[in-house]
């Protein structure tokens, strides 16, 4: 069975999503996302990707407190991305209840940094391997690093990467679906990878189609807040499996 990771982005301890990374794009979903934790743990969901996008944009993490509340349900196992940007941040972030970080900008500009996180934390450490027209973007979404997505991901898998996000910002936030044929030739290119799907997950049979092709996990986010996916559905799923 696919891992299906819901997705929680925050910005001032509250809900919200962006399309395609625009920040001006926006939309609040309300909620305390403590008590999404709660409905999705209630789901048979085990896992939740959180995303700090202001620390995305500031360098730094800043909503840690929200972390630590979810992490203290004790419900989910947390993976945590956005403004871990040096040791401390991280060690932070570890601290703070997160099983997973997830390393985007770091990877792309200081390489053996990340090579030093992989061997320090081995399988705690998950590339956020973000695209946009096949080149890797960093610092929330806002800078173009000029690597080729593949080639960011071959960097780091003899220092024994074993999961990757791979976001396609095109699609990210336009409930349009994902772009599969990525996804396909990353897990042809890279066998022993974990490649999670994320960006423009829109229906059910979205996450049908990626667990068909053997991919190893998919982000759900605004689909959910939009309700073409409910909980019951998400429940429905994980009892079928």
């Amino acid at each position: 069975m696919i891992e299906i990771i819901p997705a929680i982005d925050i910005i001032g301890g509250k809900c919200t999503r962006l399309s395609q990374g625009d920040y001006a794009t926006q939309k609040d979903y309300g909620g305390d996302p403590s008590e999404w934790a709660r409905a999705y743990a209630g789901c048979g969901i085990r896992r939740l990707h959180l995303v700090d996008l202001e620390g995305a944009k500031a360098a730094s993490p800043m909503n840690l407190r929200t972390l630590e509340r979810i992490a203290s349900l004790n419900l989910l196992k947390l993976e945590w991305g956005g403004g871990i940007k040096n040791d401390e941040a991280l060690t932070d972030v570890f601290n703070a209840g997160a099983e997973w970080a997830i390393i985007g900008s770091v990877a792309a500009k200081e390489p053996e940094r990340m090579k030093g996180w992989l061997q320090k934390f081995g399988n705690r450490i998950i590339l956020g391997a973000d695209a946009r027209d096949g080149k890797v973007a960093v610092s929330g979404w806002q800078e173009d690093s000029g690597i080729a997505l593949e080639d960011l991901i071959s960097l780091f898998i003899p220092a024994g990467l074993k999961q990757s996000i791979v976001t396609d910002i095109s699609r990210d936030g336009m409930l349009q679906g994902p772009s599969f044929g990525l996804y396909t030739r990353l897990k042809d290119q890279f066998p022993g990878l974990d490649i999670i799907v994320s960006g423009g997950v829109s229906c059910l049979d979205d996450i049908h189609k990626a667990e068909e092709l053997g991919l190893y996990g998919i982000i759900i986010g605004k689909a959910i807040y939009e309700k073409r996916i409910t909980l019951k559905d998400l429940e429905a799923c994980l009892q079928n499996a």
